[in-house]
């Protein structure tokens, strides 16, 4: 990095990357065991599956906020020799570095199907969701702020996620119109042509 700048990853973008993964995986898993009657039978793992779906999004979204909340106030402003990251980066960052643990999970889900069908795989698409919400709050945060936070790539962990983790020490800001992603994490949508 030219002049002391350092390179700096959008948080919500961090946040948001699991997403995806974690609800396809989730939705995969849930309807393949739907297919298996189980040894509880469909009807109970259906029910279990919602309650943990639930469980699951609901920790999810509220786990870490007070550490989310502590470093969005005491962020500073970015430096202008400071790098943004592409949310493209970040997001291929985040899902090359966890990979290793994805497939075990769904595949532990998808063989959860033949006690309890479908409830492992709801219970990853719900952690999957409460990560969208989790996003969603910050992005409500940063649009009320008016100030996008960024957290140092170095700081992440390395698989490129934790952005709220020990190793963080402090959040930087931006104006809401820098980089290439949305408050929340989501693309930018293109300006509509006149």
């Amino acid at each position: 990095m030219a002049r002391g700048g350092q390179g700096l990853a959008r948080v919500a973008v961090v946040v948001r990357a699991g997403a995806a993964p974690l609800w396809w995986c989730g939705v995969f898993a849930a309807g393949v065991g739907v297919l298996v009657p189980g040894l509880t039978g469909r009807r109970i793992g259906v029910w279990a599956g919602a309650a943990l779906f639930l469980v699951a999004a609901a920790v999810t979204a509220v786990g870490g906020r007070r550490r989310f909340t502590e470093l969005g106030r005491g962020a500073v402003r970015a430096g202008k020799h400071d790098v943004l990251q592409d949310r493209a980066v970040t997001v291929r960052a985040w899902r090359r570095g966890h990979r290793r643990w994805l497939l075990p999970a769904f595949l532990a889900a998808l063989g959860s199907a033949f006690a309890v069908p479908a409830a492992g795989g709801m219970l990853l698409a719900g952690c999957g969701v409460g990560l969208w919400l989790k996003a969603a709050w910050l992005g409500r945060r940063e649009r009320a702020d008016d100030a996008l936070l960024w957290v140092r790539v170095d700081w992440l962990d390395r698989h490129g996620g934790r952005p709220a983790g020990r190793t963080v020490k402090a959040y930087r800001s931006t104006g809401i119109a820098a980089g290439d992603a949305a408050p929340g994490g989501s693309r930018r949508r293109a300006a509509a042509l006149v």
